[in-house]
């Protein structure tokens, strides 16, 4: 699976609105529901409450929030990149400004998984950080995935 497959460019934010953690969780909530369906209050339900299990902010200024509903048939993904840094409470105690959202149903438990190595992988590039962040569309927001992906 690529990452790229599984986010279109409508389903990515450039740049999101939203200035706090949980603006941005319903911020992004919303873009989901509204490209992919599910319902809105349980997906964000699930999402805050995987949060407070552990902060899904894991250093490098990303954040991959998670969860998994029965509200939605499949694995989806949204993003988002934040013009200004967010306080997030990551693992690293620094704040954010590139957010995946990741969910799905309990039948894609594996799919979601490999899904979240794969950002972790990516992000973890500092040029493929650096160009997500600087990208001024969804569409190019898209396009660095996708070159991103092949190297």
């Amino acid at each position: 699976m690529l990452l790229s497959q599984l986010l279109a460019p409508d389903r990515v934010t450039v740049p999101l609105t939203s200035r706090d953690k949980s603006s941005v969780l319903r911020e992004l909530v919303d873009l989901l529901v509204s490209t992919s369906g599910g319902d809105a209050d349980d997906i964000l339900h699930s999402v805050r409450d995987r949060e407070e299990c552990q902060s899904t902010g894991f250093g490098y200024g990303v954040a991959i929030p998670h969860a998994r509903t029965p509200t939605l048939a499949g694995l989806t993904m949204v993003a988002g990149v934040a013009p200004e840094p967010i306080e997030y409470g990551a693992l690293d105690g620094q704040p954010v400004r590139l957010i995946f959202l990741l969910v799905g149903p309990e039948s894609a438990a594996g799919a979601q998984v490999r899904a979240l190595a794969r950002i972790a992988r990516l992000v973890r590039r500092d040029a493929v950080r650096g160009q997500l962040l600087k990208a001024g569309t969804p569409e190019e927001f898209h396009r660095v995935l996708r070159e991103s992906e092949g190297q």
